[in-house]
């Protein structure tokens, strides 16, 4: 079927799409040795057939310093597909710390994007009360919804801001009034079966200043989901996923296919992965599928070390479920046929906190060796991963906030972050390094930057919500 608007009818029509050529990823200076610089988008070529293959080929600066730029997301995706007057044209990059919201031309010329229009914090404070945004997704109707975590005084407080697709002006509030959780962050919506879900870190005043576990303890941080009434934006339920389990449910997954009432969700801290899914009284229920148990240490913070799930991505045919462990330093790959019983098939290293030839040491297991790629170890841990269409390519950075950088892999602010490739084995399982593949951003003309999250300009597994009811027929 010919294109009718942006994105893909399916997933699995999405995964019949091009190869990705170009990827962007937000560069942050905060808390390096470059502060007094500004943040900028990064373009990477990650096309293997090109003279500039793995190298950043262009780098636009904001005109603020210290926003940190964090997560972005579109103006359009593959929910409004069936809507021809809707393009895929803008890219939407707020900044965690300012509150501000760039607005990014990605369709004048894709390999050197453009500041189109900037949503400025006041603007955003003035008409929603809310601040520290988060995650961006486009709506059916051509509205964009961004996540926050903040109230004026940047105390914990989950909202959502509601954003023009024409103009960027902002709308006002997306929540019904007095529909506010506690804590905010990522968030997923699948209007089929009127339902947004959406998740906690913590409040701004805690992890802003980076990690105490005392204040976990002291309720700063959330571990919970929220189920919302898409129609109505009213909250409805709360799904209480516990203190020692659930603890800072972070990114969250409906499967891709539009028909599914289930997915999954990464708890950061408690290192599990919990199911979550409707049930026959028609409301909504968690369970723990997948626990990473934490490793006991010496010449650490504490005497455990948790892995820190902090991404998750699910592939285009709901077959299987990555994640990482930033902490620990590896990535994962679950056979999740049947969601309730996840089957891991592959794991690699990449960097991590317990290298054997590091100060912290494992009590009673092997560690991993450090990873050198090109003659250069690899700082930090695996963090962000993006998958190609296909599911053939996962693509990883290192940084995860650089607050948390800064306190957990210190020599990464130094020498800044990395991107890597990681082959991906769709029949069997298995992950493999592609070593023809490095982005050292410690060498960048401005000194080492922390690079954060990978965007494709055609959209990806963490970009596009399907809505089409045909979208798994072939299943």
């Amino acid at each position: 079927m010919a294109c009718k608007g942006p994105g893909y009818r399916t997933p699995l029509d999405a995964m019949k799409g091009p190869r990705e050529k170009i990827v962007y990823l937000p560069c942050i200076y905060r808390n390096t040795s470059n502060s007094h610089k500004p943040d900028y988008l990064a373009t990477v070529d990650v096309d293997p057939e090109s003279p500039t293959y793995s190298k950043v080929v262009h780098r636009l600066p904001m005109p603020y310093l210290g926003d940190e730029l964090h997560h972005s997301g579109w103006n359009a995706c593959s929910s409004c597909h069936g809507d021809p007057s809707k393009q895929r044209n803008r890219l939407i990059l707020p900044s965690l710390v300012s509150t501000r919201v760039y607005v990014i031309d990605t369709a004048t010329n894709p390999l050197a994007p453009s500041i189109a229009h900037i949503v400025e914090p006041n603007e955003v404070k003035e008409k929603t009360g809310l601040t520290i945004p988060h995650t961006s997704h486009c709506l059916g109707d051509g509205h964009i919804m961004i996540s926050t975590m903040g109230d004026l005084q940047e105390n914990a407080k989950g909202g959502f801001i509601l954003l023009d697709g024409k103009d960027f002006s902002v709308k006002g509030n997306w929540e019904a009034n007095g529909h506010n959780p506690e804590f905010g962050y990522d968030f997923w919506y699948q209007p089929r079966h009127n339902v947004m879900i959406s998740t906690e870190w913590g409040s701004p005043n805690a992890f802003l200043k980076g990690f105490n576990p005392k204040e976990y303890a002291n309720g700063l941080y959330g571990h919970s989901l929220n189920v919302w009434d898409w129609e109505k934006h009213t909250l409805k339920q709360r799904i209480d996923l516990g203190v020692n389990e659930g603890a800072i449910p972070l990114e969250i997954r409906f499967l891709h296919n539009p028909d599914a009432t289930e997915g999954l969700v990464g708890c950061a801290l408690s290192s599990n992965i919990f199911r979550f899914y409707k049930t026959e009284r028609g409301d909504w229920a968690a369970e723990k599928v997948i626990d990473i148990p934490s490793k006991k240490v010496e010449n650490w913070v504490l005497p455990e070390m948790p892995g820190l799930i902090t991404d998750i991505l699910i592939s285009m045919d709901d077959r299987y479920l990555y994640f990482s462990n930033w902490l620990h330093g590896d990535i994962r790959q679950y056979d999740i046929t049947d969601t309730r019983n996840p089957r891991l098939v592959g794991q690699i290293f990449i960097g991590g906190s317990i290298c054997d030839d590091g100060d912290v040491k494992v009590v009673g297991e092997k560690q991993p060796q450090p990873l050198f790629v090109n003659g250069k170890r690899v700082h930090g841990g695996a963090q962000m991963i993006q998958l190609s269409l296909d599911g053939k390519r996962l693509y990883v950075s290192t940084s995860l906030y650089s607050g948390w950088d800064k306190q957990f892999y210190p020599d990464m602010c130094n020498h800044g972050s990395m991107m890597l490739q990681v082959d991906v084995d769709t029949q069997h399982g298995g992950l493999s390094l592609n070593r023809a593949f490095l982005v050292d951003f410690g060498t960048e003309p401005s000194g080492p930057v922390l690079a954060h999250e990978i965007r494709y300009p055609g959209g990806d597994c963490s970009s596009d919500i399907y809505l089409s009811t045909s979208a798994h027929a072939k299943l």
